[in-house]
């Protein structure tokens, strides 16, 4: 069984074996799950379509070919997903660029503390590279991380482990020497079948029970 924990530091110092820490973004760093929900459920509406949280849940951690295939499937080829995207997009640009987008719980102290402790820090988001460097920037939370790698890097999204194996050799850390903070089960899989320790920090979704299997700990912050 996973070990629980409400303290995302405690958590993360009880990896001891752990030379680098990455991060995913959206729902683990950045409130923005539940916000671009939200967004693309209105776009959706203005195209005749309905988003349902248990649909969107299902696509977390998801990108690339893998969403678009995974949206095609619920809402038929017709569905246009370049358009309903890219006006989620827009307007989650609107508020990150007027109120700002809020930063989760422990966050900032967890950067502090791995930054003291001279823990090397990435991020892996399923999110475009531009998008990602845009929030931490406005958040002032770029300076934090040593490498940063957006979804349309690799080749294929979470839940394959391509993303997070790239972060590990330009991180110059082995994965059995990393660890992965996630929110979603599809980049705990990810995080698993790259051969790296997982802990995870649940937002819209809780992990099944096949992903509380796969994680050292799970925080519910």
């Amino acid at each position: 069984m996973a070990r629980e924990f409400t303290n995302l530091i405690e958590a993360v110092d009880s990896v001891k074996s752990k030379k680098a820490v990455i991060f995913d973004m959206d729902g683990l760093i950045f409130d923005t799950e539940r916000v671009f929900m939200e967004q693309l459920a209105v776009a959706m509406k203005e195209h005749g379509y309905t988003l349902t949280r248990d649909i969107y849940t299902d696509t977390l951690g998801l990108g690339g070919k893998k969403l678009v295939n995974f949206m095609y499937s619920e809402f038929g080829y017709d569905y246009p997903f370049e358009e309903c995207s890219k006006l989620a997009q827009e307007r989650m640009a609107m508020i990150c660029d007027t109120i700002g987008l809020s930063v989760k719980p422990q966050i900032r102290e967890l950067l502090k503390k791995l930054r003291e402790d001279k823990i090397k820090c990435g991020v892996a988001s399923s999110t475009k590279t531009e998008l990602v460097n845009k929030y931490l920037s406005k958040a002032g939370l770029d300076g934090y991380f040593d490498v940063i790698i957006g979804g349309e890097q690799v080749v294929v999204s979470k839940p394959e482990p391509d993303i997070f194996i790239c972060a590990c050799e330009r991180l110059n850390v082995s994965p059995a020497k990393a660890l992965v903070l996630e929110d979603s089960e599809n980049g705990i899989r990810a995080a698993k079948a790259a051969g790296i320790p997982v802990i995870c920090v649940p937002d819209l979704k809780e992990p099944s029970k096949e992903c509380q299997k796969l994680v050292t700990a799970i925080v519910r912050r």
